[in-house]
């Protein structure tokens, strides 16, 4: 079993990422990627495998005192600079510090400039007063109404705290991986999560994906923990309820997610993890805070997302393949597609696209996600193989569930709905890495063939589909 993350996959996926580049800027040179986003693409794919085949290994002998210290300082030293970086770029170029086309950015912004005045008049009630807004909607602006609060509307403080959460929830990464494989997997889990571009990114934007992914790892710790612990009290019971509760302020499916995953370990877990006493007690509990959870407006929004289940993704697409700029294949895309491929896409943004600025800019990141999919699908091959699967119902059922979900929606192809479970598919990517041997490098070498097509197919979709080429 392997401790870290070999030389010879990251050297090739460095390799393949210039390749396809190269190709592409070549093959559609009328629409070549622009210098800036290029060298973006570069440093986060260069950043990505460099270090994680380095510190996986360099680190795979330290203490598990002194891993967690230089991991958590390193993570928030990387978001930290990442944060004071993209607040200062995108002032420059865009004349305030959000990104391009930062409609939902603003929005929670403005939202919260109110929050926090009422909380400087003395009413500290805001969540109730967001009335405009869904409950799933009313969290992120909620905590951004007392931060900005205390620090006179502070965007950059904001961030900061996005860095911390970020660098913190890759601690829990470690934990929840070791304790749920084992020692070095997550060691390697965090490793590759500390540098995951995705996860960076989002720091440096205004929008709830790092305190909401936070919640959901915060969450599977915290549960695998009382599931996996013989010494339980109501604090650790509640606490995991507690955070699945607050999920449903964010975003409806998550919370969702985040309650089917913890009755589904309930179930399926193996007696020898959990006895019958204390399955019986959380299953109770849960029961309890379900009936909770799912009363009054939440439920009415969970109702409207399953009525409206059929129709938002061909809505969406038919929309996007009609709209000025807009790409007129979009319509044939569906969950047929976009279901066999969950674990992959999106395929990154190579070519010039002029309004789509962040796609570019992210491309490495997207581009990462591609490659680390081949370790993700190997490491499930291995656990169904093994027989072992009810080990990892857990982190596996909120997995699988959330990503199904997004290949049934209208935001299958979004990134950024793909972020929440960005941590899982790190930690079964440092399953699958630890598990690899030397039969499974042709099939890698099979798989980067398979990238490389799929993102110059991609760059041609998006060119054609705009009549561009």
């Amino acid at each position: 079993m392997l401790n870290y993350f070999p030389k010879y996959f990251t050297s090739k996926a460095i390799y393949l990422y210039l390749g396809v580049l190269t190709v592409v800027s070549f093959a559609f040179f009328s629409r070549a990627l622009p210098f800036i986003w290029i060298a973006f693409g570069f440093v986060e794919v260069l950043m990505f495998f460099y270090f994680s085949n380095k510190l996986t290994l360099s680190w795979s002998k330290l203490s598990e005192k002194k891993f967690v210290v230089k991991l958590f300082w390193l993570a928030f030293l990387i978001r930290l600079v990442y944060v004071l970086f993209s607040y200062y770029f995108y002032e420059s170029r865009n004349g305030i510090p959000f990104e391009l086309g930062a409609a939902d950015s603003l929005m929670y912004d403005d939202v919260s400039h109110s929050g926090a005045s009422w909380i400087r008049g003395g009413n500290y009630d805001v969540f109730n007063r967001f009335t405009w807004l869904d409950i799933s909607d009313r969290g992120y602006p909620t905590y951004l109404s007392y931060i900005y609060s205390i620090s006179d509307n502070s965007v950059l403080l904001a961030r900061i705290f996005k860095a911390f959460w970020s660098a913190f929830m890759c601690v829990l990464i470690y934990k929840l991986t070791s304790r749920t494989f084992n020692e070095s997997t997550g060691r390697i889990a965090a490793v590759l999560a500390t540098f995951m571009p995705n996860l960076i990114y989002y720091t440096g934007i205004h929008l709830k994906e790092t305190e909401m992914t936070f919640l959901v790892v915060a969450f599977l710790e915290r549960a695998d923990y009382v599931i996996r612990n013989k010494n339980y009290n109501f604090i650790n019971i509640a606490l995991p309820v507690i955070l699945a509760g607050l999920l449903f302020l964010f975003r409806t499916v998550v919370g969702g997610t985040a309650l089917f995953s913890f009755f589904t370990v309930l179930i399926f877990t193996s007696n020898k993890v959990m006895g019958m006493g204390k399955r019986t007690l959380l299953i109770i509990w849960g029961i309890v805070a379900l009936s909770f959870f799912v009363g009054g407006k939440i439920s009415v929004e969970i109702e409207q997302l399953w009525e409206n289940r059929n129709d938002n993704q061909k809505n969406s697409m038919e929309y996007r393949s009609s709209i000025e700029g807009g790409n007129k294949f979009a319509k044939y895309a569906s969950s047929t597609v976009f279901a066999p491929m969950i674990f992959v896409i999106p395929f990154p943004t190579m070519i010039h696209v002029p309004i789509q600025e962040n796609q570019m800019m992210i491309h490495g990141g997207n581009f990462v996600k591609n490659i680390m999919a081949f370790f993700v699908i190997f490491a499930l091959i291995v656990i169904i193989k093994s027989g072992k699967w009810r080990d990892y119902t857990l982190i596996g059922s909120f997995m699988l569930t959330y990503l199904i979900i997004i290949a049934l929606s209208k935001f299958a192809a979004s990134e950024r709905f793909h972020v929440p479970a960005i941590p899982l598919l790190m930690i079964f990517a440092a399953y699958g890495i630890s598990q690899v041997t030397n039969k499974v490098k042709k099939y890698f070498n099979w798989w980067l063939i398979f990238i490389f097509v799929a993102i110059v197919g991609w760059s041609w979709f998006k060119l054609a589909g705009r009549g561009a080429v």
